[in-house]
């Protein structure tokens, strides 16, 4: 692990950035720190094509102290529109190396720890995936998941669009990336609490109020269910609902910190891109 002092500034989350979209190039555009030992946390999908995402985090990790990015399912993606047509884990690999010569912490480096305010914390990118366990209400396996989906129109486009190579499907890549941060979590120090940065949630529990809960297939894996016991979270960072909140389950804080899409935050009282702050800790009810 590393570690930094860090001053006075805060630990700041935000995610689904989805800057292919004019008005979310704008926000980022207009995103600062409050102090200059401010970090910011980015949990996945800031965009599908490797120049806009490099773009979105260069301009971040030039104005905050660090950086430290997780990857959502839209930067997994080998989209027609992006000149880069790598596929799977090559796709994965090439933004690791894309954020490393940026200074951006990504899951494939020491996990960092927060010492400013309501540290110390072990910060901890998070690369899961999902492999189908979150079934629609009656429904057994993944093909009767999928089928059901399909009747009702709601298919995530990770179907057509997010490759699992060489893995043969996006379940066994999934049990492969739990397997291996399993074990990465176990080895922290005793006692040493830790935020983890997912695209998704650890536990279902986020999904219940999704309009479409086919939906919630592809928002994570029961696998991770007991983490947030298991290994001391102090806060369990995520995205990719676009229903950005505060959860508490079991006693431990769910912070949900989409963007999300123009046409979703524009009807939100709250101001769009806003930084969620993560440590120290808001008053948020319980």
């Amino acid at each position: 692990m590393t570690s930094t002092a860090g001053g006075a500034g805060q630990l700041l989350a935000i995610s689904d950035l989805h800057i292919g979209y004019p008005e979310n190039r704008a926000l980022v555009e207009a995103m600062r720190p409050e102090t200059d030992d401010d970090w910011l946390l980015v949990a996945g999908d800031v965009s599908e094509n490797v120049a806009d995402i490099c773009w979105a985090l260069k301009t971040l990790a030039s104005r905050f102290r660090q950086v430290v990015w997780a990857p959502g399912n839209h930067e997994l993606w080998t989209h027609p529109s992006d000149p880069v047509a790598l596929r799977g884990v090559a796709r994965y690999e090439h933004l690791v190396s894309r954020c490393r010569d940026l200074g951006v912490l990504t899951p494939e480096d020491p996990y960092a720890v927060w010492e400013g305010p309501g540290g110390p914390v072990a910060v901890a990118p998070l690369f899961l995936l999902y492999d189908y366990s979150f079934l629609p209400p009656g429904c057994t396996t993944k093909e009767e998941g999928l089928a059901y989906a399909h009747e009702t129109g709601i298919v995530c486009n990770d179907e057509y669009l997010l490759h699992p190579d060489p893995y043969p499907t996006r379940e066994e890549w999934c049990r492969a990336r739990v397997a291996e941060t399993e074990r990465r979590l176990a080895a922290l120090p005793d006692g040493l609490p830790v935020v983890p940065v997912n695209h998704y949630p650890l536990d279902r529990h986020p999904t219940d109020v999704l309009w479409h809960p086919e939906f919630a297939m592809w928002c994570g894996t029961r696998l991770t269910a007991d983490w947030h016991r298991r290994f001391r979270v102090a806060t369990m960072v995520y995205g990719h609902l676009h229903i950005p909140r505060t959860t508490w389950h079991e006693g431990v804080r769910f912070e949900e910190v989409s963007v999300g899409y123009p046409r979703e935050w524009r009807g939100r009282s709250q101001p769009p891109g806003r930084l969620r702050r993560i440590l120290p800790s808001e008053d948020v009810e319980r």
